[in-house]
């Protein structure tokens, strides 16, 4: 057997010793069936690289059930087989955390900030999404979406005026729809697509060291910063 197929053999050995692990230790289930059953849950890795597993795993019967003599197999794994294989196992093992991938400073504003000039700071600075904050408690997540329906409403009363207006009237236009979500610093990225794939009215997923509404904010995931990368 060659050394391709060892290292091979031995990261899907790993593999396959980590799906027993996420379905707590199944008896008498093949591999195949362990990656069809996790590949349905939610916020796991497996979906992501489900069919490639699945030929991978057929290759790795192949390189088993196969072989003519232990110096020889009928199917040995090409370069791209054992560098996939390698790269799914770095995936499911030690999967990607929110942290420090999506890191950085967030701007908020306190909920009796002027409207006016979160105006002149949102056209000079190009933010799109903002915290809204009371005396340190987190009260809701103003973005370009809340502000062009709060100028929508507001112009139906003829031309709008800014003067007295807050930072918490772009608050009072969005309903009841949730548009945020917090996470802890330990999240995987995983979870994190799959909140913006289930919740349609997400647009911002803010980041806190236990995931406390009210905590330090240390970073800001948005729908492009994760299908962004994927395109390139």
């Amino acid at each position: 057997m060659g050394e391709r197929a060892e290292i091979f053999l031995s990261t899907f050995n790993r593999i396959e010793k980590e799906l027993k692990n996420q379905l707590n230790n199944p008896a008498n289930m093949g591999f195949s069936e362990m990656v069809r059953r996790l590949s349905k849950r939610k916020g796991t890795l497996v979906g992501n690289n489900e069919n490639d597993l699945l030929q991978l795993a057929q290759l790795r019967n192949a390189i088993v059930h196969d072989q003519i003599a232990d110096d020889f197999v009928i199917a040995e794994p090409n370069d791209w087989a054992v560098q996939r294989i390698a790269e799914i196992e770095e995936a499911l093992v030690r999967p990607e955390k929110v942290l420090p991938r999506f890191g950085k400073k967030v701007t908020g504003f306190e909920q009796d900030f002027p409207l006016r000039r979160i105006m002149e700071i949102v056209a000079e600075k190009r933010f799109s999404q903002f915290p809204v904050y009371h005396r340190g408690q987190f009260k809701g997540l103003v973005t370009l979406r809340t502000i062009g329906l709060f100028f929508a409403q507001a112009s139906l009363a003829g031309p709008v005026n800014l003067e007295g207006k807050k930072a918490e009237d772009l608050l009072q236009t969005n309903g009841k729809s949730t548009n945020f979500h917090f996470v802890s610093a330990d999240t995987k990225v995983a979870e994190v697509e799959e909140m913006f794939r289930s919740q349609t009215t997400l647009e911002a997923v803010l980041i806190t060291k236990d995931g406390d509404p009210n905590g330090n904010l240390m970073g800001i995931v948005r729908p492009r910063d994760i299908y962004a990368q994927k395109e390139e």
